[in-house]
């Protein structure tokens, strides 16, 4: 036989010895011997960076997270899924960096990975034509795992109802994307993303960035806090003050009840009341477990 071939024989039976242990899960009394390709949700959100190989997702995750993805001039550098988190304000959103997706390669193990994610950043490097056929590419092949990457974000009206929506389908995943075009520096003309996103008929928010410079990177942060809807919640003991640090986060439509669970099972199951302080009560104002909560809020509460 061929060298190569062997290699590639060799890789092709890791490959597969590595999926089926994690479908299989750990084994009783012992370790989990294959890598995980599943990152457990971490922050006020977790999002994925998704993207054509060369994109410069690496290097946007590792600027703004301080990763250590493997970033180089070559193509599929990243293997495994890399979690970083991305500080705004007094909060978190964990950023996941997955493998390159092509016409000829898409990681066997993606549609897991993706399965806890609450968006996508879809990185695409703006100063490079063939983004024109890349895109589209993504777009098939993650749709035929019954992935697909929707305009729809919930604090975003604009972009709602512009899609169908087959919630019929158990296996469906649908994740509310944002286009991140990268290497801006490269080329700074600003309409290029909208001229871009006309011809591909494409209507995803979009943010405009450079892993190299720095610019732009703070504007993702605001984005996602806006357009997931996050509400911080402080909680408080009868008699002291609040911890203003370290906020719980939830999303808007979230109750009272919710901020016990996070708190801890046992209290959600005891709550009786609480006593809130925020822009739409009084301070102090009794309300109950189904009350809902706003961005700010402290929350003392009663079991």
């Amino acid at each position: 036989k061929h060298k190569g071939t062997e290699h590639l024989q060799a890789d092709i039976k890791t490959r597969i010895k590595q999926l089926t242990e994690e479908l299989a899960g750990p084994k009783k009394g012992g370790r989990r011997s294959g890598p995980s390709h599943v990152v457990r949700p971490d922050g006020a959100a977790q999002l994925a960076l998704i993207g054509p190989p060369n994109a410069g997702k690496s290097s946007l995750h590792a600027r703004m997270t301080g990763s250590h993805s493997a970033i180089g001039p070559y193509p599929y550098t990243t293997h495994l899924p890399v979690p970083g988190m991305l500080p705004f304000e007094n909060i978190h959103f964990q950023l996941v960096d997955l493998p390159p997706v092509s016409a000829d390669f898409l990681e066997p193990w993606l549609t897991n990975a993706l399965q806890p994610a609450d968006g996508v950043l879809l990185v695409i490097d703006v100063s490079d034509p063939e983004c024109l056929e890349q895109v589209p590419t993504i777009l098939e092949r993650l749709a035929e795992k019954k992935i697909f990457l929707s305009t729809r974000w919930p604090g975003l009206k604009s972009s709602q109802a512009q899609e169908p929506d087959d919630s019929d389908d158990p296996f469906r995943l649908e994740l509310p994307t944002v286009l991140v075009a990268n290497k801006s520096d490269l080329d700074p003309d600003p309409e290029e993303v909208e001229i871009l996103e006309e011809l591909l008929g494409l209507r995803y928010p979009a943010l405009t960035m450079s892993a190299e410079t720095g610019d732009g990177l703070e504007t993702l942060g605001p984005f996602l806090f806006r357009a997931l809807e996050v509400v911080r919640v402080y909680t408080k003991s009868p008699g002291k003050q609040a911890d203003m640090d370290k906020p719980f986060t939830l999303r808007r439509g979230d109750t009272v009840l919710d901020v016990a669970r996070l708190v801890h099972k046992d209290v959600a199951r005891e709550l009786k009341f609480a006593r809130m302080w925020g822009v739409d009560v009084f301070d102090g104002q009794q309300v109950g477990p189904e009350h809902a909560v706003s961005d700010g809020d402290i929350v003392e509460i009663h079991a």
